[in-house]
């Protein structure tokens, strides 16, 4: 087991750095939006290019950040269900969910090859005049994005049949859903 742990860790630890780079599309996007801003409406004129700028640094952010929502938990779940289900029944669900994941993503992944090849193989660009070119490389987010949130799968999957395989920990040590409620705190009567 000590050597699946050490697998999901280094996929985890590649996954938070894809993710950590990622984040820096965001910054790139508000300076870019901010730019078409003050073009518009201090100067009076704009670029179509920059325009496609914007969702050309919202896909990479959206398609390689999916893995790293996944790998902190940064995604919607519903678990009115699940939080009272018993800690080995919701890693057993973990697990067969996780697999379920991997397969469809990389289904996913390997449809969207060819949706790439021939965007290169055309010489897509942009119908607008201005606009970019190498439509390609937009579309390349595809399989790549696929293919980092196969990888994070695969490092769920190893931690969910870790948690299947192993005893479970002691009842006091698996934290309770909390179901968004959060205690306030004590007033000190001042």
């Amino acid at each position: 087991m000590q050597a699946i742990k050490r697998v999901a860790d280094g996929l985890d630890w590649f996954i938070d750095r894809v993710g950590r780079i990622t984040g820096w599309c965001a910054f790139a996007l508000v300076c870019v939006m901010a730019f078409n801003v003050l073009l518009r409406y201090f100067f009076r004129t704009g670029s179509v290019a920059m325009q496609e700028l914007e969702w050309h640094l919202m896909a990479p952010i959206c398609l390689l950040g999916l893995s790293y929502a996944l790998l902190h938990d940064g995604h919607v779940k519903v678990d009115i269900l699940y939080g009272r289900f018993s800690y080995r029944t919701q890693k057993i669900i973990d697990l067969i969910s996780m697999v379920l994941v991997c397969f469809v993503v990389g289904l996913l992944m390997m449809l969207s090859l060819p949706y790439v090849e021939q965007s290169y193989s055309i010489g897509e660009k942009s119908p607008d005049p201005g606009g970019l070119e190498n439509r390609w490389m937009l579309k390349a987010l595809l399989p790549l994005g696929f293919g980092l949130l196969l990888i994070q799968s695969i490092g769920a999957t190893l931690r969910a049949l870790i948690a299947v395989v192993e005893p479970p920990p002691p009842p006091e040590a698996i934290p309770t859903p909390s179901l968004g409620i959060v205690p306030s705190a004590p007033t000190t009567g001042h």
